[in-house]
């Protein structure tokens, strides 16, 4: 598999999650990658964690938590 075939996998896999009201709780990262923990409040359900391989997919995660973290900063703030 191409490197970027790899990554839109691992892309489509936490965009699916997002699309299905996932969020993002917790990020872990040793050398085997990144391990992304999602969880959902409605409905509940048990957390989901992937394993990401690729930098691509890191950097993808990292993008939508920022974006997610200042949408939040300019709610508090209007």
């Amino acid at each position: 598999m191409s490197a970027f075939a790899e990554f839109d996998r691992e892309r489509q896999e936490i965009d699916n999650l997002i699309g299905l009201g996932y969020t993002i709780a917790g990020i872990y990262e040793d050398l085997d990658g990144a391990r992304v923990t999602f969880i959902r409040s409605e409905p509940a359900g048990g957390p989901v964690e992937l394993l990401l391989l690729t930098a691509d997919a890191r950097k993808h995660v990292t993008t939508l938590l920022v974006g997610r973290t200042r949408q939040t900063a300019a709610e508090i703030h209007r």
